[in-house]
């Protein structure tokens, strides 16, 4: 397929996506009213615009959103490096994955709300907990692919690397490193929208800032609007991160096809 095929092609598929979009947003306008639904319930796309205008100039809902995309970014952040360590770290020691194994996988069963009023209690109503929370969610899949990564490699591989002295660093940097790349982008994927579920619990279990606290107080203002508001930032801030690692990983696995790339 020539470069002109390809353009056309994708001119057709971004048409498509924004009359979708139009049309959605049609919905959203009318089709409460037409199908007799109050608006406390959902209300239509212009009251939750007026309501998004009114909160940015009263509510602080600029600075409230930053608070809950730092701490994302944070939890996001440090989540993947613990997740990458531990992977890597279970993936080249079978010893160290045996004993450690059973201790990752009940604090990855049992449910990460629980923690969020533990570590209130242990930090208090600052950005500890939060941050705590989204690292807990984020933490797994990204050690899981790793970990599978690295143990799917070729024995016959390392074996060769090592017959060519190669030490047990370089066989990490030119072997197991950028096979675990693929898996790690795809888990890198999933994390990023996890972290997000993660910062907003810990914000509706206690805090006083962020778009979890606009959503519990919307919630107990009976402001639907206003719940909505905080769900669309939400979802861009989720977005948003969700495109910085495709574009990330478009640029590190370049020489990779793009099926290959997204399938991790």
């Amino acid at each position: 397929m020539d470069s002109l095929s390809i353009e056309s092609s994708t001119q057709r598929m971004l048409a498509g996506s924004v009359l979708l979009f139009c049309a959605f947003l049609a919905l959203w306008e009318w089709g409460p009213t037409l199908f007799g639904i109050p608006a406390f319930i959902i209300p239509p796309a212009s009251k939750v615009w007026s309501e998004f205008i009114y909160m940015s100039g009263n509510e602080n809902l600029l600075f409230h959103t930053a608070i809950t995309a730092g701490q994302v970014v944070a939890g996001l952040v440090l989540g993947v490096l613990l997740g990458m360590v531990v992977g890597f770290i279970l993936g080249m020691s079978p010893t160290a994955e045996f004993l450690l194994s059973p201790y990752i996988l009940a604090l990855q069963i049992a449910p990460k709300v629980a923690f969020a009023p533990l570590f209130i209690i242990w930090f208090g109503y600052t950005v500890y907990p939060k941050i705590l929370v989204a690292v807990l969610i984020v933490f797994f899949p990204v050690m899981i692919n790793v970990l599978g990564a690295v143990r799917s490699i070729d024995p016959d591989i390392t074996r060769l690397a090592r017959a060519f002295t190669a030490s047990r660093l370089q066989v990490f940097w030119k072997i197991e490193f950028p096979a675990s790349l693929p898996p790690f982008f795809a888990g890198l994927r999933i994390a990023a929208t996890l972290a997000v579920i993660g910062v907003v619990v810990g914000e509706l279990v206690g805090g006083n800032t962020g778009l979890g606290y606009l959503l519990s107080f919307g919630e107990g203002a009976g402001n639907t609007a206003m719940v909505f508001v905080a769900i669309i930032l939400l979802t861009l801030i989720g977005i948003v991160l969700y495109g910085l690692i495709v574009l990330a990983e478009r640029r590190v696995l370049h020489y990779m096809p793009a099926r290959v790339r997204a399938d991790g």
